[in-house]
Formats: C-alpha cells, structure tokens, sequence
C-alpha cells in the first residue's frame, strides 16, 4: 500500500493507459480524482468531467479535486491525442486540438497544482510525454512529436524550478501502446487492428509492444518514495524498440 493516505488526480482517466492507472493507484491505497471528457463509469473517489480544452476547466481541476479530496498528493497528466501526418497534412483544428489537450491542459494544470503541493510539503507530478518527440523525432507525426517534446521540456524545467518545495516533477515516455487510441489509428488507415499489434510485437526486441499496465506501473514507481531521487527525468519505456 504504498499510496496509502494519498490523494491522486488522473487526467485521461477514461483511456487505456489512464484507466490502469486509476486502477494501480486505487489498489495501492491511494484516493483518486478521475478527470476526462466522459467519466461515467470509471470508478474514482471523485468524478471531474470536462473539456482540457476549456482554460478554465484546466485551470480549476487541481483546485477542484483539492477541494473534493482534502489535498493533492499525486498528479498524473496522462491525457493526449495523436494527430498523424507530416506538417502540410494537419490541419488547423487538429493544430489546436494537439496543443491544447499534450501541451496547454498539462501546463494549466501543473502551474495550479505546484502551490497546492507546495503548501502540504511537496508531492508528485507525472506526465505522460513519448519516445516519439520526447526521446526522438519520428516520421509522420510532426505534431504530435512536436508537442510532447514540449511537455518533456516542461517536465524538466519544472523539475528542477520546483525540487526544492518537495515537488518532484518527472515523465514516462513511451513507445507504441496497445491501447484504444493505436488501434483506432490503424483501423482509419485500413488495417485489421489485432494483425498490425501482432506484427508490430515482432519488430520489438521484447517481443510485444506494452500494455497499458506497463506503463502505469512506470507511472507508479515515479509517484512513489521509491523514485525519492528522480526529479525532471523521463523515463523511456520501449520494449527495445526505437523510434522508426
């Protein structure tokens, strides 16, 4: 029960990878604000549905699950979405969508989040960045790329701008996920979802790619005492498999 007493804020919580984590942290004791745009059915100590394009809904959400839960102790920013394409293929609501959701939303969040923390002694904040813009350039996903290499940055700059209230500010990056939102992608480029995971596993020196609870488990070990030292790190989590 390593979160036993904690208070935890999950963003994307509806997702794959949100989902194990919501599950992971609330077996370990902790208690959990669930945020997405549907929360209707995720079980949580607390339901925050709403929009991370609203500025004021991201701006309110710490405040919010503080006010519900009586502190905030952990947060996760694990929402995101994927636009697919090289730069003259995105279009401008897909440009705004991106920002807004891997870049705006987490930086609106953390900046309302970090004096909460501060004034309880510090905490734990998580992003969920990627290989792909975070740790490598890839093909085909300008966008994307570009907007988790922001929220790394971020990452790492609040790291080292909030260590010393005890806020420890860090992010997982990783690879390809067997999740919704990859399998939705090869299904609109027209290939049978379950043979393009099976074939991508092949190309991976692990010899799959990750489940979501491969990756809430990473998120877990950064939010807890274990990773007492780690501050502005991200943490790559690819099976072996780089970016291609």
């Amino acid at each position: 029960m390593r979160f036993s007493g904690k208070v935890a804020l999950v963003t994307g919580a509806a997702g794959g990878i949100g989902a194990a984590i919501v599950k992971r942290l609330r077996a370990e004791g902790a208690r959990v604000a669930v945020a997405d745009r549907d929360v209707d059915g995720i079980e949580g100590e607390a339901h925050l549905p709403g929009d991370l394009l609203s500025a004021e809904y991201a701006d309110g959400l710490a405040q919010a699950a503080y006010d519900l839960m009586g502190g905030l102790d952990i947060l996760v920013n694990n929402a995101g979405l994927m636009a697919r394409g090289a730069v003259t293929e995105i279009s401008d609501s897909d440009w705004v969508q991106s920002v807004g959701v891997n870049v705006e939303a987490p930086f609106r969040i953390c900046r309302a989040a970090i004096p909460l923390m501060a004034r309880n002694g510090g905490g734990a904040i998580v992003n969920v960045a990627s290989c792909w813009g975070g740790k490598a350039p890839g093909p085909n996903h300008a966008v994307y790329c570009m907007t988790k290499a922001a929220i790394a940055s971020l990452t790492q700059c609040m790291g080292m701008d909030h260590a010393h209230q005890g806020i420890r500010v860090n992010a997982v990056c990783p690879n390809e996920v067997n999740t919704p939102m990859l399998r939705s992608g090869f299904v609109k480029r027209g290939f049978d979802p379950a043979t393009a995971v099976a074939e991508m596993g092949k190309t991976t020196p692990i010899g799959r790619i990750a489940e979501p609870e491969d990756i809430a488990d990473v998120v877990l070990f950064l939010a807890s005492d274990a990773a007492r030292y780690m501050c502005g790190a991200l943490v790559e989590v690819n099976g072996g498999r780089p970016v291609s």
